[in-house]
């Protein structure tokens, strides 16, 4: 007979580890399913009234929208969301970590004493009308070109940079993320370009991050330089410099604590809650006992899970700064005539997920059990080792970009369904929750999760994971990398309108 796990004896649902027919009975239930159940999906275990409520992991994901009878498959078409308050004590969950300093990797470090994984070169874009200029310089850097040592020459292009005020939220917003991209470690040196009348000048921008051109940091515009052509040509003959100086750069071994992960889930399903994201929080809690710090984000994608962070809060004003960006996401939602429950995809709803509160359960695993130290805001430089949130929106591109830029050296990201992301300049390590899928698109998993499930213990996954981490900083290709992905997922988070 189909098998079934229940998460928590509270629970009000069990998850099918099998496909279930309609009339069977799971192993470990006493009822029979009223419908075909795909594994990862909700099967009721007993009756729940109109408007009661439904829970998984022990926690509310719902409320009934109508009856449901024992054995009903339990979704989008008798769960609804619930927003009722979800209370939290804050910080008393908040324990002592016990540190520790034997884990280390062979890591590039730089001349203020930042430590990167990889030695990029990085042309970036002051505004999209630079795009192609941009993209022509670094083409003229095939990877098969550069010397050893050297990670490539990148260009990151956006749609932003004009359409505004130079004061406007989103130039602001962007600079600040440009300038994280400019000082990032994994970058040996950078190369900005612009056309030179937008309403993003460099010259400004430098000015208000504090940021000096130099030998590492170059600039610039294609009016300046006479046109696309010549403009094409200088930063050409700017970036062969830069090439050579960075062939130069050697690694040495270095504490874990220069470590500084992303977080980031995307395609999830009914098992990432229960393998992936787990496992890889079992992997944050072995970094930050190293002393390295991990980066949680996707702000929507915390909501209806929010009190667990609030109870592992260091003190009252990291609590205060996450209900902040909560109460701003939430008027944001209204303003814009949204949901916030409606942010599970149609690629979540099919794996199994039903209510921004079943994902965001699932999702806020990835932190692990270590306090949470911090809260800052999109793009913001990392301040405190340990775990931090970044507030940003769910989309992954857009959350990852604000983590590289807040200092995340190396990205960690689970999936469900098949999330095929890769980033510059940090390597991204992907996590499968099921065997299916990292059977199936095996090119693009860096670590199966799902052994989870056949009863290997949690602790030891999270340090497969914990391990590969360690190996992928050291200079070893994740999956992505070696599929060449990264070129085009630098999306900064725009969050106004253009005149």
């Amino acid at each position: 007979m189909p098998r079934v796990l229940i998460l928590n004896p509270a629970d009000d649902i069990a998850v099918a580890l099998d496909d279930i027919a309609v009339g069977d009975t799971p192993q470990g239930l006493d009822v029979a399913a009223t419908a075909d159940i795909a594994t990862g999906h909700k099967i009721a275990r007993h009756a729940v009234a109109a408007g009661g409520l439904v829970r998984r992991y022990g926690q509310v994901i719902g409320r009934a929208r109508t009856a449901i009878a024992a054995g009903n498959h339990v979704h989008v078409h008798n769960l609804m969301m619930d927003d009722g308050p979800r209370e939290a004590e804050i910080g008393v969950d908040a324990r002592p970590v016990a540190t520790r300093s034997d884990a280390t990797f062979r890591g590039i470090v730089r001349p203020d004493g930042r430590v990167g994984t990889r030695n990029y070169i990085g042309v970036l874009t002051s505004v999209n009308c630079s795009a192609t200029v941009a993209r022509r310089i670094a083409d003229a850097f095939p990877d098969s070109s550069l010397p050893g040592g050297v990670d490539g020459v990148v260009a990151f292009t956006h749609q932003g940079g004009c359409g505004g005020s130079s004061l406007s939220s989103d130039v602001t917003l962007l600079q600040r993320t440009l300038a994280g991209y400019a000082r990032h470690p994994n970058f040996h040196s950078i190369l900005i370009v612009g056309l030179g009348c937008e309403a993003n000048q460099i010259p400004a921008w430098l000015a208000n991050e504090g940021l000096e051109a130099g030998p590492t940091l170059r600039a610039l515009t294609i009016q300046e330089a006479g046109g696309t052509a010549r403009a094409i040509e200088a930063g050409i003959a700017v970036v062969r410099e830069l090439v050579e100086a960075a062939a130069t750069v050697k690694r040495t071994e270095v504490s874990a604590s220069h470590l500084v992960v992303g977080l980031q889930c995307g395609g999830s399903d009914g098992w990432s809650g229960v393998t992936a994201n787990p496992a890889l929080g079992a992997a944050v809690d072995l970094l930050v006992e190293q002393g390295g710090s991990a980066m949680l984000s996707e702000t929507p994608e915390i909501w209806g899970a929010e009190h667990l962070l609030l109870r592992r809060a260091a003190d009252q004003g990291v609590a205060d700064r996450l209900n902040a960006r909560l109460a701003w996401w939430r008027d944001y939602a209204d303003r814009h005539q949204m949901e916030l429950n409606n942010n599970p995809s149609p690629g979540n709803l099919k794996g199994g997920l039903t209510t921004i509160l079943e994902k965001s359960l699932g999702a806020v695993a990835k932190s692990g059990s270590t306090p949470l130290n911090d809260v800052i805001g999109y793009a913001e430089p990392l301040a405190t080792p340990g775990l931090t949130f970044m507030d940003s929106p769910g989309y992954d591109p857009c959350s990852a970009t604000g983590q590289i830029a807040s200092g995340a050296n190396l990205i960690v990201f689970t999936t469900g369904r098949g999330s095929v992301f890769g980033a510059k300049p940090a390597p991204t390590i992907k996590v499968a929750s099921n065997a299916k899928l990292a059977s199936w698109m095996d090119e693009d998993m860096d670590v199966d999760a799902s052994p989870v499930l056949t009863g290997a213990p949690m602790a030891d996954v999270g340090r497969e994971i914990f391990e590969r981490i360690l190996a992928v900083a050291s200079g070893e290709k994740s999956k992505s990398e070696a599929l060449g992905i990264g070129d085009n997922e630098f999306v900064p988070w725009a969050v106004g309108a253009y005149l």
